[in-house]
């Protein structure tokens, strides 16, 4: 999957609009099995950009995981070095710190095994059950952050 330009996998229409009904419905306190919806300043423009998330547990810590590659969020995040969670008046600050793709392995593999269902389709046939090798060939397509809530 890796080339010369950052791998990123643009939603479909469809895709783009369940998403918008999945931050609608987190803004509104409601989170489908854990999601949430993430703000991070733009890197240009400093307002806040608003797109829904699966924050992801592995022992004890959160991260977030950006299954379609190197999107307008993790190029925020990088910029910014956090953001916040909110699922519905709960709003919690976070600082993020990236993760160097030889630290990856263990957390792709447990989110591939919780939201698998959800992202396959970005992990150009990468499973849950695919060797250490498949996984850590495709971890430079996939940022990980590991966050740290600080409200």
């Amino acid at each position: 999957m890796s080339s010369s330009s950052p791998y990123y996998l643009k939603g479909s229409p469809f895709t783009v609009r369940m998403n918008s009904v999945i931050g609608w419905l987190a803004r509104h306190g409601v989170s489908l099995m854990g999601t949430a919806e993430m703000s991070v300043p733009g890197r240009k423009s400093g307002k806040m950009q608003r797109i829904p998330v699966n924050p992801h547990t592995y022992e004890g810590e959160r991260y977030l995981v950006s299954a379609r590659g190197h999107s307008q969020w993790v190029r925020n995040m990088r910029a910014a070095g956090g953001g916040e969670l909110r699922v519905g008046r709960k709003v919690r600050p976070f600082t993020a710190v990236e993760l160097p793709d030889a630290e990856k392995l263990p957390v792709l593999r447990t989110y591939l095994e919780k939201w698998g269902w959800e992202v396959n389709q970005y992990f150009a046939g990468v499973t849950a059950k695919s060797s250490d090798e498949e996984i850590i060939a495709c971890a430079g397509d996939h940022p990980v952050f590991r966050i740290t809530v600080t409200g």
